[in-house]
């Protein structure tokens, strides 16, 4: 058999002759391998529209690589027992022309379409542009520090990272399998080595993982997340053996249906219940997932069988041929949408419309991008394609042809413009970054008796929100030594909080005058309590909890800063909310932790915004002006609600008018 591969994993297409065994398809594909990718362009798609949906979706990217590996392997081996040699050149050149005209046409078509509908997303878009054209995605996002998972800021071409990884595969593996073929006679030989490279790789993401740093210098990597390729890498070398992978014993023969069944029901599972914030997916759990895919591709290509026939239907075909498209485009639209309907409200209808809007996109421009940009280069070539644009202007008139190259220059000036202005920071991130001196700043513990809000950022003197009769305090704890349980003035209340409190603080300050903050982005619980710690003693009878949006809720450090404050505190902790899928879990662990506590109440957040729209930033996790105000009554009435639960009195709340 003699196999061409076209590209990337994430569209891979492939020309190949019968051999040995092989069934081919007449036009040249191996069949079901496009059902595969289909299958796992999907399930990517399904995560990026809202993580919630499918929590594993990212698993894909592994399915692809595996795809890859096995394909370009495959390639090299067939490549030189047919002419003796491996042509590095043709290789490359080939690889070129199904990744290059793609990228080029999406890379400054989304820039400039997001300079027309939300500024925001050209942050950092320079690097990126870098990253994307250079395929060096990856590291420079790990450089910079960037979140794939929990990305505050939005990455317009955040995607590209695994292309990144495959390319430098692409590189790098033609001249180790070189190597291998040279030195290692044996394919059994060859398979293992590789196989070893997979296992060094996932050891390495297991023991660099650390979950409180977050998984993207892991999951980025390409040398944590080389064991997809390596896997299809060895099922080639195996592939190509007198044994065709071990398929030609009985053992196999009467194990095969189970054990690719097996297969597929492990893929779908990982798919289904593994999400970013279990630590098993980067210790184990992305290995799974690709030696689930590596029987699975074994399974497909080895002979006809029920599954082969479902992945060769025509609409996975039709899928998996652009899948290459589809992984390129799906990202960017998804954002360039979401920041043009802006309407659309999180958990209502119109935000389902919104990614069905998203999908009907995505499919419209990668199957133009198809027939359009990728065929015709990867069959007429670089020079070819070139020569054939340039003939269709000259001959489409003098008028045409300037209005063409006028429209090249205007476009050409315009992303010049577009790239030099870009801004640094998102408008949350300013918003933070102006906050958060302020959060760490020692507040007055009397507020000034006559309200004054003006404006977005008025936050001192408002009315005490509560009419309840307070008792005398001293440094912010009951003068008699007992316990409280009043309505707690602004100047009672300690507030340690993360992002969302940063970003809610001068609402804060309105409805609590007096209040001292200490909040932080990105801040956990393991933090929260060190500085509950720090302040001892000094902490006020009433503190507000808001902590571990970006890295869960940690039940036991949770547990030991309740502990810390003791139960001679009034507590409120703040429920988390964004689109990810542990949101849910992670409330339920907050509910869990204040039960048979009476001195914690909860402040529902996440159900304060159900049904609500314009509460949150572009972002759709941290709190607006509108929102931020929403935040801090949901804290004011939980403080009430705790109160009242106490006291057995009904605390009235002012209705504090919008500065």
């Amino acid at each position: 058999m003699t196999v061409e591969s076209s590209g990337s994993g994430h569209g891979v297409t492939t020309t190949s002759t019968p051999s040995r065994g092989v069934a081919a398809h007449p036009d040249g594909r191996l069949p079901g391998l496009d059902g595969l990718r289909a299958i796992a362009i999907l399930a990517v798609l399904a995560f990026h529209l809202d993580p919630r949906w499918l929590p594993g979706g990212f698993l894909g990217v592994d399915v692809f690589f595996v795809i890859s590996g096995f394909l370009i392997t495959t390639l090299l081996v067939r490549e030189r027992a047919s002419e003796g040699r491996i042509d590095l050149r043709g290789f490359w050149t080939r690889r070129a022309r199904r990744l290059l005209p793609a990228l080029l046409v999406l890379v400054p078509s989304v820039i400039l379409l997001a300079r027309l509908v939300e500024t925001d997303l050209l942050v950092g878009i320079g690097r990126q542009a870098i990253g994307a054209l250079t395929f060096t995605s990856n590291w420079l996002e790990i450089g910079a520090g960037s979140d794939y998972f929990h990305s505050t800021s939005p990455q317009l071409l955040m995607n590209l990272w695994s292309l990144a990884v495959e390319e430098q595969f692409y590189l790098v593996w033609p001249l180790v399998a070189i190597g291998l073929m040279f030195f290692v006679r044996s394919s059994r030989a060859r398979a293992g080595i590789a196989v070893a490279l997979a296992l060094g790789s996932a050891v390495l993401m297991a023991s660099r993982y650390d979950p409180e740093l977050g998984a993207t210098r892991v999951y980025y990597g390409t040398d944590t997340h080389l064991m997809g390729l390596m896997l299809g890498a060895a099922l080639a070398f195996a592939w190509a053996a007198p044994h065709r992978a071990w398929t030609s014993t009985d053992l196999w023969q009467r194990l095969r249906v189970p054990v690719v069944a097996g297969a597929a029901i492990v893929l779908a599972a990982l798919v289904a219940l593994l999400d970013e914030s279990t630590p098993l997916t980067f210790r184990g759990g992305i290995l799974l997932a690709s030696l689930a895919t590596t029987v699975l591709v074994l399974g497909v290509v080895e002979r006809p069988s029920p599954l082969r026939s479902a992945l060769d239907l025509p609409v996975l075909r039709w899928i998996g041929e652009r899948s290459y498209g589809l992984y390129l485009w799906h990202w960017p639209v998804i954002l360039i949408v979401e920041a043009d309907l802006s309407w659309a409200s999180r958990g209502a209808d119109d935000y389902v419309w919104s990614r069905l809007w998203c999908v009907v996109v995505t499919a419209a421009i990668a199957d133009l991008s198809y027939r359009f940009i990728e065929t015709p280069v990867r069959r007429r070539g670089f020079r070819g394609t070139g020569r054939h644009i340039l003939h269709v202007i000259r001959w489409s008139g003098t008028r045409t042809a300037r209005a063409v190259w006028a429209s090249v220059a205007v476009l050409a000036i315009a992303l010049t413009a577009v790239m030099v202005t870009a801004p640094s920071r998102t408008r949350v991130q300013e918003l933070l970054d102006a906050n958060a001196a302020a959060a760490t700043a020692t507040i007055p513990t009397a507020a000034p008796s006559t309200p004054t809000p003006t404006g977005a950022s008025a936050t001192k003197g408002a009315t005490p929100p509560a009419t309840s009769t307070q008792p005398a305090t001293t440094g912010g704890k009951p003068a008699t030594g007992g316990q409280s349980w009043a309505m707690p003035t602004g100047a009672e209340i300690d507030a340690y909080g993360d992002s969302m409190m940063v970003g809610s603080l001068h609402a804060l300050r309105y409805y609590f005058p007096g209040i001292r903050i200490d909040a932080r982005s990105n801040r956990q619980w393991s933090e929260g309590l060190k500085v509950v710690q720090a302040r001892g003693n000094g902490n006020r009878r009433a503190v507000v909890l808001a902590l571990g949006t970006n890295a869960g809720t940690d039940l036991d450090r949770a547990r030991q800063v309740l502990d810390a404050l003791g139960p001679q505190r009034m507590v409120v902790i703040v429920t988390l909310h964004g689109r990810i899928n542990r949101i849910a879990s992670d409330n339920a662990k907050l509910r869990e932790l204040v039960a048979g506590r009476d001195n914690v109440a909860l402040a529902d957040w996440d159900a304060a915004l159900v049904d609500t729209t314009g509460q949150l930033q572009s972002d759709g996790m941290h709190p607006s002006l509108k929102g931020a105000h929403l935040y801090s009554k949901t804290i004011r009435q939980a403080f009430a609600d705790l109160s009242e639960r106490h006291t057995g009195t009904k605390v009235t709340l002012k209705e504090l008018p919008l500065p």
